[in-house]
C-alpha cells in the first residue's frame, strides 16, 4: 500500500485507540520510516485536531531522544503521520521480557529520558503521558520518547484539547496533581518518569489499586514504598533520588535538567568521596602540655583496625545521601585525652596510721582521767 505516493507500508508494529502505527519505506528518499495512520471510524474533528496537534508538538523538538516528526498529511480522508523508525521496542516490552532492569541500565533509561524531556520542556511542552511503551528503545538501547498525541503547551492551555476538569494520561503514572484536576507542568512529567522507574526496578509500579479512583487517592496520599524493600537491587544515591521524583509537591521534585545531569554523572552510583591522605601515626603522649586530639589523622584503633569498628566505639551508620549529593559524606570522630596528675605514693597508708595513733592516745587520756576521777571519789 502506497501513502501520498511516496510511503510505502509493509507491516503494522503497533496500534492504538485512533490509528496504526506502519513500518514503511520513503521511497523518495530510500530510508526505512514509522507511519502513523488515523483510522477511519475515530476520525472525528477531536481525533484529527489532536493527531495535528502531535504533528506539531514532535516537529518543534529535534533531540537524540526524542523520536522526531518527518512529514504530516492526509490520504484518502484520513490523517497520517512520519516519524523516524525505532527499530527496538518499548520498555514495556524490555521489561516482560527481562524483568527489572539492572541498576546500570535503569540509570542509562533515567539520563536519556530526563534529557529528552528537559529538550521539551525548554520548548514549553509537557508530555502528560510519560509511561513504559512511550519510551521507545534502539537496538543499541538508545531510548526516545514517542507519543505526543496528548502532549500539552505550556503557552498555550487550550492546546490539550480536553474540557475542563478532565483527566488526560494514565492513571499508573499520574502526577497527585493532576489527580486532583490541576494542569500538568514539568514537574508531573518527572512524577511520571519516577513511575516508571520504580516499576522497572521492581517489575511493579509503586502504586496499584482495583479501580482508577482509589489508584489516584494513593497518588494524593499514600507514600510509595522504598524500592529494596521490594526486592529492588538499587545504590542508596539511585533510591533516594528516585524517591524524590515521586514526590507528592510538584516544587519537591528536581527538575528534568537536574535529573539527567544527575544520572549522567554517575552520582546514582552513591560513590563514597575519597579519605584525605594517610597521616604518620601519633602516640598518646602529651607534647608541650597541651592535650593531644585524636581524630586529625587516620582513624585507626589498637591492632591496626580503622577506629570506630570495635564494639565500644562504632561508628553510626552514614546518613543515605539526598536528591543534590552524590556521594556519602564521612564526619570524623574528634576525641581529645586528657592525662590525670599521678598520685603521691604511700599517702594514703601514712594517713591511716596517723589516725590510729591519735586513736591510740585519746583513749588513753581517757583511761587515766576515769582513773583518777575514781580514786578522787574513794
Amino acid at each position: 500500500m502506497l501513502v501520498a505516493g511516496r510511503y510505502r507500508l509493509h507491516e503494522v508494529i503497533g496500534r492504538g485507540g485512533m490509528g496504526e502505527v506502519w513500518r514503511a519505506l520513503d521511497e523518495v528518499l530510500g530510508r526505512q520510516v514509522a507511519v502513523k495512520v488515523l483510522l477511519n471510524d475515530k476520525a472525528d474533528a477531536s481525533a484529527e485536531a489532536r493527531f495535528r496537534l502531535e504533528a506539531q508538538t514532535s516537529a518543534r523538538l529535534n533531540h537524540p531522544h526524542v523520536v522526531g516528526t518527518r512529514d504530516f498529511g492526509t490520504w484518502e480522508g484520513r490523517c497520517f503521520l512520519v516519524m523516524d523508525l525505532v527499530e527496538g521496542g518499548s520498555l514495556a516490552g524490555e521489561l516482560t521480557a527481562g524483568g527489572p532492569l539492572s541498576a546500570e541500565r535503569l540509570a542509562q533509561v533515567a539520563q536519556q529520558a530526563a534529557e529528552g524531556l528537559a529538550a521539551a520542556h525548554a520548548q514549553g511542552i509537557v508530555h502528560r503521558d510519560i509511561k513504559p511503551g512511550n519510551l521507545l528503545s534502539d537496538r543499541d538501547g538508545t531510548l526516545r520518547i514517542g507519543d505526543f498525541g496528548i502532549a500539552r503547551f505550556v503557552d498555550d492551555p487550550s492546546a490539550g484539547l480536553t474540557t475542563t476538569g478532565q483527566i488526560v494520561g494514565t492513571a499508573v503514572y499520574l502526577a497527585p496533581e493532576r489527580a486532583i484536576g490541576t494542569p500538568a507542568t514539568a514537574a508531573s512529567d518527572i512524577y511520571s518518569l519516577g513511575c516508571v522507574l520504580y516499576q522497572l526496578a521492581v517489575g511493579r509500579p509503586p502504586f496499584e489499586a482495583q479501580t482508577p479512583t482509589a489508584l489516584l487517592y494513593q497518588h494524593v496520599d499514600a507514600p510509595p514504598v522504598p524500592p529494596h524493600q521490594r526486592g529492588a537491587a538499587l545504590p542508596p544515591a539511585f533510591e533516594a533520588y528516585l524517591l524524590s521524583m515521586l514526590a507528592k509537591r510538584p516544587e519537591d521534585r528536581p527538575t528534568a535538567r537536574r535529573t539527567a545531569d544527575w544520572f549522567a554523572g554517575g552520582a546514582w552510583r552513591g560513590t563514597p568521596e575519597p579519605l584525605p591522605p594517610e597521616q604518620p601515626a601519633r602516640t598518646d603522649s602529651v607534647r608541650g602540655g597541651q592535650p593531644e586530639q585524636w581524630g586529625a589523622g587516620p582513624a585507626h584503633g589498637r591492632g591496626g583496625e580503622p577506629w570506630g569498628t570495635g564494639p565500644a566505639h562504632r561508628r553510626p551508620a552514614p546518613a543515605r545521601p539526598g536528591p543534590a549529593s552524590a556521594s556519602l559524606l564521612d564526619a570524623g570522630w574528634n576525641t581529645t585525652v586528657h592525662r590525670v596528675p599521678a598520685r603521691r605514693p604511700g599517702l594514703r597508708s601514712s594517713l591511716r596510721r596517723h589516725s590510729r595513733a591519735v586513736a591510740v592516745v585519746g583513749g588513753a587520756v581517757l583511761f587515766v582521767s576515769a582513773l583518777l576521777l575514781g580514786l578522787a571519789w574513794f
